[in-house]
């Protein structure tokens, strides 16, 4: 069994309920309130893991989210790999692992549910500590919305490990006291576990919130795991804190060396002993107090080792009645031990006086480094204070304060002041009047005595074993290395050595980094800059960046109003778009195959109906509508006059082939746009794109209404029948209805908009009906097209039509290389406009060589034989020698009912030129002659367009 060192009387923790765990296969009990990490030290276990590079044994460092050390693996009650042990919330039950560096993700899917909320306020508070809870307060008395985020599972920041005293009560009372207030009022929301990990513009912060940590195997699965929180907020207070930054000196690195105040922290909140025999060493004041504390405690401490020569006095004459000795000027040059610190090595900083001491524990205080990391997310600007020994907020900006010691402040009282002013501060910048005040607190007792000394390493000793990225094994010698490979950039020097790209992210290390950098170059830190500082703060989970857009919320399923018929009727769907598109209605003992053969001979001989809803319908309106098109179509759309459609392409930039579709004019300023269906949110976003970005002086809207609309196509030589039965007032004579016009009509009773549009070459009408009336209209064009033989098809038969008449898909016969031209469609592409996107790229040389590839059409010699799609063309009637020359590749590949034999659509080098060659693909181990034509190949004419 492990040895016991949980203290009798200090700490937060439930002593009465205890918590049975399990850490790399052994059988330990913590404590209600422990942090994994705690509880591990409570039994003595500091070693976690071996180091990544060097597989030197690590211990736990720290006591937060800076922890660059204790990297473990959950497996029960959830899966959950690379977490901190100082972050995971101890529960019955817990199972977890040390890990080297990385890893693995479970093998079973995540049942846990993971979620995203908003928030807006006026105010929002980011930290919990002193100088937080003084901002929210004076914030919220003032009647502001007021959000308090804090990553801990109660308020209280860094007095959670103290022992102090303020306005003649304990700390703990007055956080107490404060937080109750906070809850009392009506318009704030406090939220616990909750880390921001990132601040944009517009104040803008997201925020990761840990909802079931603490809950263990009782946690009730309608609660979600983890929550992003997006909150809006008109002003921000950022009361993050500081991380005590370690020191570098030989053998840094062994467990049992530690940050001190997360010792402070582990005797205050934990009530554990992190140590039996401890020796201190700092440049600062904060140190003593944990020294003094310990030695309170109980807890043997007979050294402290300072590196400054002049000492506190008053803090040095309470460390010698409690039995520790203070070394002014001394440093740590290196240490002993195995899997735990055993010795550690002292001398004089003048290189005289000389000494080793027997230690299981080394706190360690370099100073502090202000957690700055949102506040320059947001755009603020950074500066080095000497004083302090790191950076420290620079310039004010106007939508966020800085309070506490993540402004370099130290002494409580001060932060608490700080936090009061900004909150007062943020009230009045988001227009509230201050309410009543929070008193300024009285004096600090324990207020700093001596200014700080900055040290980042201990001269001297082997820098191969000096560690500046415990994660990363990266050691004062690998800085060196870089700095002498001739890079001066801290940016380039991180991603050379790899320090601060692990889970802390340089929390630690950073800064260290950047001084031992600055140092080897003899240059100032005061001109120089750390590295860029990007969200996330801390790691946050995939999952919970996801939420609950996994399995069908991923990759939503889109159904038509029409769908339930479909299932009714046999249909089996193909996925388009996210949408279940019916591709073909088999009937008793028919494959695929059979039944789109059926379905073709339907449309081409009488009468065939389909669902097309899913095609992309975006409404455009506005004065400047006409002008938005011509730019966005190769063709000129301005001219369309009212009652009439046009079909148009869309390219990129580059001149390329991006969707295409109809635009319909309904009023001089008010177009109906249709679009591919897998592209319909692709093009709204491309008409956003240019009219926020490059065009934003045009008045105009564009809306989706693709889901407002259910679109029936109803195709072939009996479809006028059809509908002149259902539409008795309407003219569908060919004189009086004309091809690609369209008319408001009464179809079947109910209101509809009629065009006149063929994708299948046969006489065909395209009926737009209100999304809740589809299928009605459906029903009554199934019962009307009955004497007719009228058959329902789907997109697979849509197919084989529309590549007999030569009309490619997007997507499918083009490949983001495509121009109009290629396709044989520079019919579409206007000469008369002076500009379009696009247009400039079509002069190119590259677009204007003669051996681009080109849409053509295929015969097979063998007309039973089925060109797989993808298959590639080449020019010998035998497989030569690599490498084989290419000419191009199958896009469609179809077996016609109307042409009695199969048939492909192609990409060919030369294409146009080649009709009438004979040319061939290869097909697994044989070759297939085939012969190249133009790519309409049925009705040429385009006779049966009229009926």
């Amino acid at each position: 069994m492990s040895a016991d060192f949980r203290l009798p009387r200090c700490g937060r923790i439930d002593r009465d309920t205890r918590l049975r765990f399990t850490f790399n296969g052994q059988s330990l009990a913590g404590r209600e309130g422990d942090t994994l990490a705690s509880a591990l030290l409570a039994n003595g276990v500091h070693q976690v893991t071996t180091s990544i590079k060097y597989g030197r044994p690590r211990g736990i460092m720290a006591a937060g989210v800076e922890e660059p050390n204790a990297l473990v693996q959950v497996a029960e009650p959830y899966s959950e790999p690379m977490l901190t042990a100082t972050t995971v919330e101890l529960c019955d039950g817990l199972v977890a692992d040390g890990l080297v560096g990385h890893g693995k993700l479970p093998a079973e899917p995540d049942l846990a549910r993971y979620d995203h909320k908003h928030a807006h306020c006026d105010v929002l508070v980011v930290g919990a500590g002193p100088a937080g809870l003084a901002a929210a307060l004076t914030a919220a008395r003032s009647g502001a919305r007021v959000v308090v985020v804090d990553d801990q599972s109660e308020a209280g920041g860094s007095l959670l490990g103290r022992d102090d005293y303020l306005d003649e009560r304990s700390s703990d009372a007055w956080v107490r006291d404060i937080v109750t207030e906070l809850a009392s009022l009506p318009d704030v929301l406090v939220l616990d576990r909750t880390t921001a990990f990132g601040a944009y513009q517009d104040g803008f912060v997201l925020a990761l919130q840990r909802r079931t940590d603490h809950l263990g195997f009782d946690a009730p699965s309608h609660v979600s795991r983890h929550r992003i929180w997006r909150i809006r907020a008109k002003q921000t207070v950022i009361a993050t804190g500081a991380h005590e930054r370690p020191i570098v000196f030989a053998d840094n690195d062994r467990p049992g060396i530690m940050l001190a105040g997360a010792a402070r922290t582990y005797l205050h909140r934990y009530g554990v002993q992190v140590g039996r025999r401890i020796g201190v060493f700092t440049t600062n004041d904060s140190a003593y107090h944990a020294a003094i504390e310990l030695a309170e405690a109980g807890i043997d401490v007979p050294v402290l080792i300072d590196a400054r020569h002049d000492v506190p006095p008053k803090l040095s004459a309470e460390c010698a009645t409690r039995g520790i000795d203070v070394y002014p000027g001394h440093v740590v040059t290196g240490t002993e031990g195995a899997e735990r610190l055993t010795d550690v090595h002292i001398r004089s900083i003048t290189g005289g006086h000389a000494d080793t001491f027997v230690c299981d524990t080394l706190l360690v205080s370099g100073g502090w480094n202000p957690a700055v990391h949102l506040f320059s997310q947001l755009g603020g600007t950074l500066r080095y204070s000497p004083e302090v020994g790191a950076y420290v907020p620079g310039e004010a900006l106007s939508s966020a304060r800085v309070a506490g010691s993540a402004t370099g402040m130290v002494e409580l009282t001060a932060c608490i002041e700080q936090g009061r002013d900004a909150g007062r501060a943020a009230i009045t910048a988001a227009g509230f009047t201050p309410g009543a005040e929070l008193p300024a607190p009285a004096a600090d007792a324990r207020a700093e005595e001596t200014a700080a000394a900055v040290l980042w390493r201990v001269p001297g000793g082997e820098t191969d074993t000096q560690f500046v990225d415990f994660q990363r094994d990266a050691t004062v010698s690998d800085v060196t290395r870089a700095t002498g490979a001739g890079l001066e950039s801290l940016e380039h020097v991180k991603r050379y050595t790899t320090i601060g790209t692990a889970h802390d992210q340089g929390k630690t290390s950073g800064m260290l980094a950047a001084a031992i950098v600055a140092e080897e170059l003899g240059a100032d830190l005061a001109d120089r800059r750390p590295t860029t500082f990007r969200p996330p703060y801390a790691s946050v989970p995939f999952a919970a960046l996801g939420g609950r857009d996994r399995g069908e919320l991923y990759d939503p399923i889109r159904v038509t109003a029409l769908h339930d018929w479909h299932v009714a009727h046999g249909a089996e769907f193909e996925d388009v778009g996210q949408w279940k598109r019916a591709r073909h209605y088999p009937q008793d003992g028919e494959d695929m195959h059979a039944a789109v053969l059926r379905e073709c001979r339907a449309a081409r001989e009488g009468v065939a109906l389909m669902d097309a809803s899913t095609l992309g319908k975006i409404d455009v309106q506005g004065p400047d509508a006409a002008e938005l098109l011509d730019m966005l179509y190769t063709n000129m759309m301005s001219t369309l006059k009212v009652g009439r459609i046009r079909y148009g392409i869309m390219c990129g930039i580059d001149g390329m082939v991006i969707d295409d579709g109809t635009v319909i004019r309904l009023a001089d300023d008010h177009f109906l746009l249709t679009t591919t269906t897998g592209n319909a949110a692709m093009v709204l976003d491309w008409l956003e794109e240019w009219l926020q970005t490059e065009w934003p002086h045009l008045r105009v809207f564009a809306t989706s209404v693709t889901e407002h609309w259910v679109t029936v196509p109803l195709v072939g030589p009996k479809s006028r029948d059809v509908l002149a039965e259902l539409a008795p007032e309407l003219d569908v004579a060919g004189d009086a209805f004309g091809f690609m016009t369209w008319q408001d009509a009464v179809v079947a009773g109910i209101p509809a908009r009629v065009c006149r549009i063929s994708f299948s070459g046969e006489l065909a009408y395209e009926i737009n009906v209100h999304a809740w009336d589809g299928l009605a209209l459906w029903e009554a064009l199934i019962e009307a097209g009955e004497p007719y033989g009228i058959t329902p098809y789907g997109t697979e038969t849509m197919h084989v039509l529309r590549a007999e008449k030569g009309y490619p898909i997007v997507g499918q016969d083009t490949d983001g290389t495509v121009t109009p031209q290629d396709l044989g469609m520079s019919w579409a592409v206007s000469k008369k406009k002076a500009d379009f996107i696009g247009k400039r790229s079509f002069s190119r040389a590259e677009n204007l060589r003669p051996d681009r590839k080109q849409l053509v059409g295929l015969v097979p010699a063998d007309p039973t034989v089925l060109l797989p799609e993808g298959a590639h063309i080449i020019e010998s009637d035998h497989l030569p020698e690599p490498p084989v020359r290419m000419l191009g590749h199958v896009t469609s590949s179809y077996d016609s009912a109307a042409l009695g034999r199969t048939f492909a659509l192609a990409l060919l080098r030369s294409g146009r030129d080649r009709i009438g060659e004979k040319l061939y693909a290869p097909v697994g181990d044989d070759l297939v002659a085939v012969t190249v034509t133009e790519t309409v190949l049925y009705d040429k004419e385009g006779a049966r367009r009229d009926g």
